[in-house]
């Protein structure tokens, strides 16, 4: 970077911070343990974090769009106990789409109320978390759910089977990760995203439906969290009625760590899968450097404070400014 000034460097670690981040986790883990860049490990904390990864695509568009959804962890428990306890009742193939439309359901409700009603997101958001993990706990009775006969069905497939090698929730996360990717990147639906995020009184005035585009962007969030919910059911056949308690903030810190705004209008999925990547590579390294899993709470939270102190970077072109 010769013949660059401080702020031209500056300016390219805010934007493309978080990949320097990345390659620099992956050389000082790897120095500490070899065993962190060998491929089975790597394809294990790629698949370990396909379902946190699944549920942060959907929420990169809530927060582009300007708003924020912290349901996405109850929400994921009451997808996936649905499922678990319906497959049995109705079988599988009558409970994925079941699941998927009560999940759905609960998606059109708090974009209704963020989008039409133009209640604060946070606030909806965070009641919201509450009253679906009620609505979980009353619809399990409190109990958690099991699959009667896991060695009878095809259910598995979406959590334990593997293509030419690949795991499918690998596979699945990828795929959707591509899908929405150019829906967000090449479609007008996207470009409306980025404006009503960015400005939406200007996107307004523009012609936007701003509540349609808002609303729409809780409704693909609400499907990733009951594609993961599936993924978690077949994963297992069988979990806790918790078992998504504390993902929303996990699910917030990959998408901020991959550049998407808190204030809306900027952010890739592309970017929020290495977000998502490096929360997942952090964590694998920690355990195989010897520190206990609990470490990685601290790590995150750090994490969180350096990737907002970039996304404000990002905007004013360096990372830090004298105060006037």
């Amino acid at each position: 970077m010769a013949g660059l000034t401080k702020s031209q460097i500056g300016g390219f670690l805010a934007r493309q911070g978080i990949l320097v981040a990345f390659a620099l986790f992956i050389i000082g883990f790897t120095i500490a343990n070899p065993r962190f860049i060998d491929p089975d490990n790597i394809m294990g904390v790629v698949r370990s974090s396909a379902i946190l990864g699944v549920m942060a695509l959907g929420v990169t568009f809530v927060v582009i769009s300007g708003n924020l959804d912290l349901s996405v962890g109850s929400m994921m428990s009451f997808s996936t106990i649905v499922v678990l306890d319906l497959h049995d009742k109705i079988g599988p193939t009558l409970a994925i789409p079941t699941m998927f439309a009560m999940t759905l359901a609960l998606g059109a409700f708090i974009g209704f109320l963020v989008a039409f009603l133009k209640l604060n997101s946070l606030i909806v958001t965070l009641g919201m978390l509450s009253a679906i993990h009620g609505l979980t706990l009353t619809y399990s009775g409190g109990k958690n759910m099991d699959i009667a006969d896991k060695e009878g069905t095809w259910f598995s497939v979406f959590g334990q089977g593997d293509i030419a090698g690949i795991s499918v929730p690998i596979l699945i996360f990828l795929l959707l990760a591509l899908v929405l990717g150019v829906v967000l990147a090449k479609t007008p639906f996207g470009r409306k995203v980025y404006a009503v995020g960015g400005n939406g009184t200007a996107a307004t005035f523009s012609g936007v439906r701003r509540a349609r585009v808002v609303f729409m962007c809780y409704i693909i969030s609400a499907f990733c969290v009951a594609t993961a919910g599936l993924l978690q059911a077949s994963r297992s056949l069988g979990s806790q009625n918790t078992v998504g308690q504390g993902l929303e903030l996990e699910v917030l810190a990959a998408v901020i760590l991959g550049g998407a705004s808190l204030l809306g209008g900027s952010g890739t999925i592309f970017k929020t899968v290495i977000g998502v990547l490096i929360l997942g590579f952090i964590t694998n390294g920690l355990l195989l450097v010897g520190l206990q899993f609990y470490v990685q709470f601290v790590v995150t939270w750090v994490i969180i404070i350096l990737a907002v102190w970039l996304d404000i970077a990002a905007k004013r072109g360096k990372l830090w400014s004298p105060i006037a």
